[in-house]
């Protein structure tokens, strides 16, 4: 894995953000935090020259990377704000993991792929980045550390996950794409009450699916 950050890649995280800017990202907050993590740090090595391309690559695992459009969409959707207690399921390369933090949340993250888990949370801390790492099953949520002021989904599940509903604060946000295994719908559930939720819909997506269970 490389482990440098130069200039070069730098300039090519500014290119970056001004394409994400070009498509309709306007958190300047996100955009930010797109623009300082290096994301060619967490791709697989036959893949970092194509680090700052508008793409998702395979890490591993069956899992991708995500498109960085697709990083930047969910997480200006789900309005992160400094100090909020933020529950990430699928954990992933981290690179996800890694924007939530440059915005301030504080973030426990769950991963269901051992592999995955293991090599996340011995990297990012590499990288300065403190996260709660949990391998573990992404639709039971952590109910031991909830309420959730956000949670991010980052795989596609068939119908919103009620049991994370119930995690997440009164007050609180989470974004989810729901739908088949090809397209999914992005989905904002606002929990407007302890029992009442908003939701609204915000374009179409294809993310690799939520699955239950563990993978040792």
């Amino acid at each position: 894995m490389e482990v440098r950050d130069d200039f070069r890649h730098k300039g090519l995280r500014i290119k970056l953000v001004q394409h994400l800017r070009s498509k309709g990202i306007t958190d300047e907050a996100v955009l930010k935090a797109i623009g300082t993590v290096p994301r060619h740090l967490f791709m697989e090595s036959s893949f970092i020259k194509f680090a700052y391309a508008d793409k998702a690559f395979p890490i591993g695992a069956g899992q991708t990377i995500s498109q960085p459009y697709t990083v930047a969409f969910q997480t200006q959707l789900l309005e992160v704000e400094r100090f909020k207690k933020i529950l990430e399921v699928g954990t992933g390369s981290g690179y996800q993991t890694a924007v939530l933090l440059e915005l301030g949340g504080i973030v426990y993250t769950v991963e269901r792929q051992r592999e995955l888990f293991l090599k996340t949370q011995a990297f990012l801390p590499q990288l300065g980045y403190k996260a709660y790492f949990f391998f573990g099953d992404g639709y039971e949520g952590l109910a031991a550390y909830a309420p959730f002021d956000r949670i991010l989904v980052t795989a596609a599940a068939d119908k919103i996950p009620q049991n994370l509903v119930l995690q997440l604060k009164p007050g609180g946000r989470m974004v989810v794409p729901i739908g088949n295994d090809k397209l999914q719908t992005m989905t904002l559930i606002e929990k407007t009450a302890e029992k009442d939720i908003r939701i609204t819909e915000h374009g179409t997506f294809s993310f690799v699916p939520m699955l239950p269970g563990r993978v040792s």
